[in-house]
């Protein structure tokens, strides 16, 4: 076990490198991959109940210790990244598929890799925790309303059918790792250090499989999602720390929220787009899941530097 415990820790330090590695593949190797397509929704699934094994009651009550600073986040979420969505598939010419592909990953809650980005530029990890716990439960409602409110000029969008499939893949798999964990607490204890190591490799089959079944669309506007996606993900850390900046809160807080707000549980977009759209719809997500580990390295590194304390008018602002 403890073989599993170590390589499970070095393959999720080294997760951004995987999830290039395996999108590269998928590019190369696209016959073989894009098998996978009907299982992405299954290993979904499979992350979402390694998160649900994960919570604790402490999450929920620091979003009742703190409602101000987790409504900030959640907030922030699901209005800043939704609308710079929007803007961009105004702003540069894209696509139907891959404009609801944008707009539907923006839509999505924040992503768990959040939590460790957080952890790596000494941000509030508690804080990061609860506003990602509390945007996936909010996610079967939230997204799907946001899908159909932004995406219906572009594709059709069945709300009711999005709503559902999230219940499936998130609630449920979550509820039932949540509930596992309190039935039988010495062996998901046992069974948590490897949990990176199934989560990096459902989301990595999960780039993969989108991007082998997509390869021509990437291969023509491959250029093009990717600058939407960097400039999407670059602009949702920028407005995510302004809005917390703007409401008072500390160093450490405006940190968890940047990235909470920058990261977004792609895997998810992806699922979602290849169900209820299509493979092209997907690759977004697929891009989205390759950059943000990438920048959230990097910008983890940045803030990691930059100290908690805050000096004068700012420490006032703050209290």
């Amino acid at each position: 076990m403890k073989a599993i415990a170590s390589l499970s820790a070095f393959v999720g330090k080294t997760f951004a490198l995987w999830v290039i590695l395996f999108a590269v593949l998928g590019f190369v190797l696209p016959d073989t991959f894009k098998q996978l397509t009907p299982y992405i929704v299954t290993l979904l699934g499979v992350i979402m109940f390694g998160m649900g094994l994960t919570l604790s009651l402490d999450d929920f009550r620091e979003v009742a210790r703190r409602p101000v600073d987790v409504g900030i986040g959640v907030v922030s979420q699901f209005v800043i990244m939704p609308g710079v969505a929007v803007i961009l598939t105004m702003l540069i010419p894209m696509s139907p598929e891959v404009a609801a592909g944008v707009i539907l990953v923006g839509c999505c809650p924040g992503g768990t890799s959040s939590n460790v980005m957080t952890y790596l530029s000494k941000g509030d990890v508690a804080l990061s925790v609860a506003c990602t716990s509390v945007t996936t439960l909010a996610a079967p409602l939230v997204t799907p309303f946001l899908v159909w409110l932004f995406a219906s000029q572009y594709l059709p969008v069945d709300a009711m059918a999005m709503l559902i499939s999230i219940i499936k893949v998130v609630l449920l798999p979550l509820a039932l790792g949540f509930a596992l964990q309190k039935l039988v607490p010495g062996i998901v204890t046992a069974a948590v250090p490897a949990l990176p190591l199934v989560s990096v490799v459902g989301i990595v089959l999960i780039v993969a499989a989108v991007v082998g079944a997509s390869k021509a669309a990437i291969a023509s506007t491959g250029f093009l999602i990717f600058l939407v996606v960097v400039l999407h993900n670059g602009i949702g850390y920028l407005l995510g720390y302004l809005a917390a900046k703007v409401s008072g809160l500390s160093v450490a807080k405006r940190k968890a929220i940047a990235i909470e707000v920058g990261m977004q549980n792609s895997g998810l977009g992806a699922a979602l787009a290849n169900a209820h759209f299509s493979p092209v719809a997907a690759v977004p997500s697929a891009i989205f899941s390759v950059w943000h580990n990438i920048s959230g390295a990097l910008i983890a590194n940045y803030f990691a530097r930059v100290p908690n304390e805050e000096t004068g008018d700012e420490a006032l602002a703050t209290r």
